[in-house]
């Protein structure tokens, strides 16, 4: 993989981590037409850039993270489930790494989406504040963020339907899902890191620094117009993009 290789990747990541779309997905598809091995390195360099995108919420939300302390209490018990089973089915979890599961996950969340947004129906008693998400119904958001760890299912995507079901609004859905971002895509990337560092070289590094940097700029960009229009719109319009790009690549694959 060579730095533009890696500048697109970062691009990627940052413009789709936040979207109900499949960061994950769309960075092994992207490799898949960049012709770009899918190595335990560059794996390990799919989830590492991830890390700039988590520093874009950290950047964007810090009066809250930083002064919070009902947040966290939210987000630990929300990342509890992720956070189990992410360790005892970690070789599970990377096995599924291919574009054919990705394409149909894709399809599979779209239709999904689509069918939740039309029974959805926004309203006065929805929770509109993070801070006051019941403990419980921060749990079961993280059972749904916990289904994506299917690749193409998108975390995003899970934990915003599982707002929705469980009564928050839109806006309030969103910005959970954002910040429970931070303690799971970290722990995420330091233990893929951490198990995987031996194999990068300096060339990977400066790949890694490349993308960690580009992810952060591009994922603020995107969480900014995400909210905006989210704020004036509906989901269905992520939900008919997934089928459409997951119908594509299972034609292009067969």
């Amino acid at each position: 993989m060579g730095v533009l290789e890696a500048f697109v990747l970062g691009v990627l990541e940052g413009l789709t981590e936040f979207l109900p779309i499949s960061s994950t997905g769309h960075l092994i598809l992207a490799s898949w037409i960049m012709n770009i091995k899918q190595t335990e390195a560059h794996k390990a360099f799919e989830v590492a850039i991830q890390l700039g995108s988590i520093l874009a919420v950290v950047f964007l939300y810090k009066n809250k993270l930083f002064s919070s302390r009902k947040l966290w209490e939210r987000l630990i018990i929300a990342f509890i489930p992720t956070g189990a089973l992410g360790f005892l089915l970690y070789k599970i979890i990377k096995s599924l790494f291919s574009p054919y599961v990705v394409a149909t996950m894709l399809i599979v969340g779209g239709i999904i989406f689509i069918i939740v947004e039309l029974l959805y129906k926004e309203k006065e008693h929805h929770i509109s504040n993070v801070e006051e998400i019941p403990y419980i119904k921060a749990f079961f958001i993280g059972v749904f963020q916990s289904f994506a760890m299917v690749p193409g299912t998108s975390r995003s995507g899970a934990t915003i339907i599982g707002g929705l079901l469980l009564g928050l609004n839109r806006k309030t859905a969103a910005e959970f899902s954002f910040l429970l971002a931070v303690p799971t895509m970290f722990v995420a990337t330091a233990y893929d890191i951490l198990k995987h560092h031996n194999e990068f070289q300096v060339d990977n590094w400066i790949n890694l620094g490349i993308g960690f940097f580009t992810a952060f700029v591009f994922a603020v960009i995107s969480i900014k117009l995400f909210l905006a229009f989210i704020s004036r719109y509906n989901f269905i319009p992520f939900g008919v993009y997934r089928i459409v790009v997951g119908i594509i690549f299972l034609l292009f694959f067969l």
